[in-house]
């Protein structure tokens, strides 16, 4: 099995910035992409950004030149660095990561997310 644990949220003022990581540990034996969501009450989680096993990486367009994914294959982690927030970015962030096992199986797995306030 494999778990992801997402830290890093709380509650920001607009304009200003937090860090998300999430940390994979378990049965594994590669990740491949890693990416973050977020989902809003009463919305559809929607893609934030991914990035690959080789570090290429893939934004939503509302959060371009403000949001930066990167990653540590050393630490299986993957991080979110997310600057200038606007109010309407108040969401659940979650990790997501296509993990390859010991046992050569391939599964998508999900954190459990972590909560982002932005105040106006």
């Amino acid at each position: 099995q494999v778990q992801l644990v997402e830290s890093g949220g709380g509650l920001v003022q607009a304009g200003g910035s937090l860090r998300l990581s999430c940390a994979a540990s378990g049965s594994i034996f590669v990740i491949n992409n890693m990416a973050w969501y977020r989902q809003a009450p009463g919305r559809q989680r929607e893609l934030v950004a991914r990035i690959s096993s080789g570090g290429s990486t893939d934004y939503a367009d509302s959060v371009k030149g403000r949001f930066t994914i990167s990653r540590d294959n050393a630490k299986n982690t993957v991080y979110l660095q997310m600057n200038s927030l606007k109010p309407e970015e108040r969401a659940g962030y979650y990790c997501n990561a296509l993990v390859r096992n010991i046992l050569a199986v391939t599964g998508g797995y999900w954190g459990q997310g972590t909560q982002v306030t932005v105040s106006s």
